[in-house]
């Protein structure tokens, strides 16, 4: 495929490059701008919710159910940014940052579920001044706290060399430009329709439009359940490119598409998911979920089939006899893949 890009006219390249520029920071402004408003308002929604439950005996009998009859209606009305996961976080980030002016709203929210996470209040906003001051991302600030940086600066006698360690540490994070238009957690609060499927691009959006339809037509009791649906751990949201159920098998089938090839941390992702998948979402009647990675190589295309450890037994007796082979998948893939690169005409010749 041949690149798509302009050729730029030599005389024009200071011009482009000074216009990049105000593009660019002002893309950055809008996004400190999005970061500070949806913090604030997270703030307000949870100190909104505690008052409300600490207004007298006529609410407390809402309990347990105040916050998923809030996120019900608010889900409705605004998106998947207000649910009941999220709603619980607003609520935890009120009690845990009672003053908004202790709030470092250089921050954001995402940082702050990651903050929430730690117990002890000074623990908790030693690490929110020090990501402020030292300008981390949110995986920075995941990895500081994974690696006990704030405890092993209290104990160690010889700073220097903690701080010299993380700041290597930091280093070697792989950091990409924040992009406003492909944030999942900017997105839902603005109340975007269909945020993750903003992360595609047209080729992989395509290529799960025909997989979705070629799974539905082997007739073997798939059912459609959701595209690019969200599962959440404490601090990450992840989105499954597609999400079926099986009801011969009584099982969920999760399937996601990765681009160039295949690697470990590919196969190890999916293993979180198909585990994470069933422990959210599996009911009790439930076979263990399976998960499907399909990688669209430029040369040959791969599949995998993922599942529990201990399944694998369940997966050779039961699931192949009713789930697609590795070859039907790929050559599905391959084919689609080949036809959007190429073009209908091409591809048939």
């Amino acid at each position: 495929m041949t690149s798509s890009l302009p050729q730029e006219d030599p005389q024009l390249v200071p011009l482009i490059n000074e216009l990049g520029e105000l593009i660019r920071q002002a893309r950055q402004k809008v996004l400190r701008a999005v970061d500070t408003l949806q913090v604030q308002t997270c703030w307000q929604i949870g100190r909104h919710i505690i008052e409300f439950e600490q207004g007298g005996a006529e609410r407390a009998v809402y309990g347990a159910k105040l916050l998923p009859s809030l996120a019900k209606v608010l889900t409705a009305r605004f998106g998947k940014g207000f649910d009941e996961r999220n709603l619980r976080h607003m609520r935890d980030f009120y009690q845990k940052f009672p003053i908004w002016n202790a709030v470092r709203t250089e921050l954001s929210w995402t940082h702050y579920r990651t903050l929430l996470r730690i117990e002890r209040d000074s623990t908790r906003h030693w690490y929110m001044n020090e990501t402020a001051t030292q300008n981390w991302s949110t995986r920075a600030l995941e990895r500081q706290i994974g690696t006990f940086y704030y405890e092993r600066l209290l104990a160690s006698r010889d700073r220097r060399a903690v701080e010299q360690e993380a700041i290597t540490n930091i280093g070697k994070l792989d950091f990409g430009p924040r992009d406003i238009v492909r944030d999942p957690v900017v997105l839902e609060f603005l109340g975007l329709p269909n945020a993750g499927m903003l992360q595609e691009t047209d080729l992989e959006q395509a290529l799960i439009d025909q997989l979705q339809g070629f799974l539905l037509e082997l007739g073997k009791g798939f059912a459609f359940v959701a595209r690019q649906q969200r599962i959440s751990t404490e601090s990450k949201d992840f989105y499954l490119d597609l999400v079926f159920y099986n009801y011969v098998l009584k099982c969920f089938v999760i399937v996601d598409l990765k681009r160039g090839e295949l690697t470990h941390q590919d196969i190890g992702q999916m293993d979180m998911y198909v585990r994470l998948y069933d422990d959210l979402r599996r009911g009790p009647d439930d076979k263990p979920t399976v998960g499907i990675i399909l990688c669209a190589q430029k040369d040959e295309s791969v599949v995998r089939y993922s599942v529990l450890q201990g399944n694998e037994q369940l997966f050779a007796s039961q699931y192949q006899t009713v789930l697609p082979t590795e070859e039907e998948l790929r050559q599905a893939l391959d084919r689609e893949r080949v036809r959007l690169v190429q073009g209908p005409s091409d591809a048939a010749t």
